[in-house]
């Protein structure tokens, strides 16, 4: 390709050489695209803005081999995400798993519902159950997208049509990392839910995120905790990886005292 102008996320900022930086970039145009960003690591560079979670402008030009970025502009930073673990492992998390999905091609609408997801992390960053709870839902979101969502609608056994029966708790649902969600505790199964568990799980395929009629969000943190396991068994079924953003996530949750810390998301 010749010169070209590409708007999109940094998804990925890595060393190139003494002086130059690898950019891994999202954009609807080209899915994610490998970028040399030259002289970006001299701090007085032009092009030192350069970092994960940004959204910029290129210029981007090259005849052979790895293209390189002329000029930038960004048009908004998600730095703040990093002044927090939970905030920054889920950011994480959805950027591995865009790397992953859109590595060959572009997915349509993949760019716009990561940048949604990456404005709620920023509006609900000082509330862990909520960032817990949308990256759960930001992870099923992009899956569906990428190709590779949860089938929620039907026993992948039988055929029949999975509806939890609320108050029922001896009943159960089991989930075959390989094959989908089958009625009842199945050998082999990974994991087991009961009907309200599922039930949530379903409403998160929805925009919103679940709430009870006083606004609070729907589940308590062990509930969505299990979900976020589930959502790792499925994605390292499915592409073949298991998250460490995931685990680290599940970490600064279960042990606030990780949550806070002084690193931010552009110095990783």
């Amino acid at each position: 390709m010749g010169e070209r102008r590409l708007e999109g996320l940094a998804l990925k900022v890595g060393p190139l050489g003494e002086h130059d930086r690898l950019l891994s970039l999202l954009s609807d145009a080209e899915g994610v695209t490998r970028l040399a960003v030259p002289g970006a690591r001299r701090p007085k560079s032009s092009l030192a803005a350069t970092a994960p979670l940004t959204l910029m402008e290129l210029q981007v030009g090259g005849r052979s081999g790895l293209a390189r970025v002329r000029q930038l502009r960004v048009l908004r930073s998600f730095s703040r995400l990093g002044q927090r673990l939970e905030t920054l492992s889920a950011a994480q998390a959805f950027c591995e798993l865009c790397l992953q999905i859109a590595a060959d091609d572009p997915v349509e609408g993949l760019l716009s519902t990561l940048l949604l997801h990456l404005e709620r992390l920023e509006l609900h960053g000082d509330d862990a159950d909520l960032v817990l709870a949308g990256a759960v839902q930001a992870c099923i979101h992009l899956l569906t997208l990428g190709g590779y969502g949860l089938p929620l609608q039907s026993c992948c056994l039988s055929g029949v049509p999975l509806e939890p029966p609320l108050g029922q708790w001896s009943w159960r649902c089991s989930l075959l990392p390989e094959d989908g969600f089958a009625i009842d505790s199945q050998p082999g199964a990974a994991m087991t839910l009961n009907p309200s568990e599922l039930a949530l799980l379903q409403r998160l395929t929805r925009p919103d995120l679940p709430r009870r009629r006083d606004g609070g969000l729907m589940g308590p943190q062990t509930v969505w905790l299990r979900l976020l396991g589930l959502i790792d068994l499925w994605m390292r079924a499915r592409l073949n990886r298991r998250s460490r953003a995931l685990t680290m996530l599940k970490q600064s949750v279960t042990m606030p005292d990780l949550g806070h810390h002084g690193r931010n998301a552009s110095n990783r």
